[in-house]
């Protein structure tokens, strides 16, 4: 607890992605010296050359704290022996089958409890649900033949990184803490207090694991109910944007969510089905929950049958023709496409004949992962590219690009995201 109060502690933090690195970022910004540990070598050599590859890192940041060698990384697990504070944060995706996958958390515990020594405090950030922490991480460290709340400390304080917002970054989004034990909530709670601005600690690893995955599921089902709104509104022939701009105008009561070609990111698709998993150890079915699932999953379908019927308005098949998906980041202005929906459109495009390409500028390449089969690259996007186009589907809503120039030489435009609503009703744009 004193070195945690005085800084002179060494934190290990476990996964330099979009959560681990600007963490540890903090905490050496804080005055700790900070380990960070990663199985992908060539972030932990670009980690050590202070270059960045998460946007909202500081740059500058980073490259002093690793001059000044507060931050070190490794992809050597034994120097985890140095840490007084283990930091886990590595993904916990879902299966084909859309069941949660903890096999990263598993394989980072059974290398953290060879290595355990007494005093050290283990916290989890990665999302997953709740009782995970004490059914499935303490059982495994406590294998060390450390006892939890005596030996070593345990807590889980869940990421809220919210990837591309200007306001809310790491060190100024409340943190929730929850510890196995009331010696492990006060030693985490203490550790974040150096880092973050508003720690917040609750009464278990479980609570803080609830509200983590409620978090996001709010967000699912609220964004499920607006695109059930969009699907509803096209059965109407009404103009979903007009009603949730005049629904938008009263002034309580109602919080306005926008519709889109579905939900990407490593949180709102995943982590309801995180939560109804579970639940079901209870015998509680999360009709609800589900529903809103198996809607925004709908989205992408939908989006393709869009383009479907708007060529056929212009006597033209999907079959053979050429379209150009604006966007496969899962939201503006992120290099992040993971479970985007803009890949899952382009793989239905592909099944029904059609030539597919994409532009753009925050994601060069998209590399085969468990929900995208193969690799595929940007394009550049030229006059020439456009007006060779027989459709240009706006999947992500990119503020880097001009959609007037766009909408100016494409013949066809489906726009999923509202990115032309400036642009008046014109014959070639066709809108969710």
């Amino acid at each position: 607890m004193e070195r945690l109060a005085t800084r002179t502690a060494v934190v290990g933090v476990v996964g330099l992605g979009y959560v681990g690195l600007p963490l540890a970022v903090e905490h050496a910004a804080a005055g700790f010296f900070v380990i960070g540990l990663d199985d992908n070598l060539s972030k932990v050599d670009r980690v050590n050359k202070g270059d960045n590859y998460i946007p909202d890192v500081d740059s500058d940041l980073l490259r002093s704290l690793t001059a000044s060698g507060k931050l070190q990384a490794t992809g050597d697990y034994e120097r985890l022996t140095e840490a007084d504070v283990v930091i886990i944060c590595v993904p916990t995706p879902l299966t084909t089958n859309k069941e949660p996958d903890l096999s990263y958390i598993l394989a980072v515990a059974e290398k953290v409890r060879r290595i355990m020594r007494p005093g050290q405090l283990i916290a989890l950030e990665s999302t997953t649900y709740p009782g995970t922490t004490e059914e499935v991480l303490e059982p495994i460290l406590e294998t060390s033949g450390l006892r939890v709340g005596d030996e070593f400390f345990l807590a889980f304080s869940p990421e809220r990184v919210n990837p591309g917002d200007a306001v809310y970054k790491t060190g100024n989004t409340p943190k929730l803490v929850g510890g196995v034990t009331e010696k492990c909530r006060q030693a985490a709670t203490l550790l974040y207090q150096q880092s973050i601005s508003h720690v917040i600690p609750v009464s278990s690893p479980r609570v803080a694991e609830m509200s983590k995955v409620f978090e996001n599921t709010y967000r699912a089902v609220n964004i499920a109910l607006v695109n059930e709104l969009a699907l509803l509104c096209d059965r109407m022939n009404l103009d979903v944007w007009e009603v949730l701009q005049a629904a938008g105008t009263k002034p309580f009561g109602i919080q306005i969510f926008q519709p889109g070609p579905g939900v990407g990111g490593h949180c709102i698709p995943l982590d309801p089905f995180y939560l109804s998993w579970k639940a079901r150890e209870y015998d509680f079915p999360t009709r609800f929950i589900e529903l809103a699932g198996e809607i925004n999953l709908r989205m992408p379908y939908f989006v393709v049958d869009k383009v479907v019927r708007a060529m056929n308005g212009q006597k033209k098949a999907v079959n053979g023709s050429r379209i150009l998906l604006l966007g496969v980041a899962y939201k503006k202005d992120i290099n992040d496409e993971r479970e985007s929906p803009a890949l899952k459109i382009f793989e239905l495009l592909e099944q029904q004949g059609a030539v597919v390409q994409y532009h753009d500028p925050y994601v060069p390449v998209v590399k085969p992962h468990t929900f995208f089969s193969r690799q595929i690259r940007s394009v550049p996007l030229t006059q020439d590219l456009l007006e060779s186009q027989d459709c240009v589907v706006i999947t992500t809503d990119h503020s880097t690009v001009d959609y007037a120039w766009v909408a100016q030489h494409s013949a066809l435009i489906v726009d999923s995201r509202n990115a032309c609503k400036d642009l008046g009703n014109r014959d070639n744009i066709v809108r969710l």
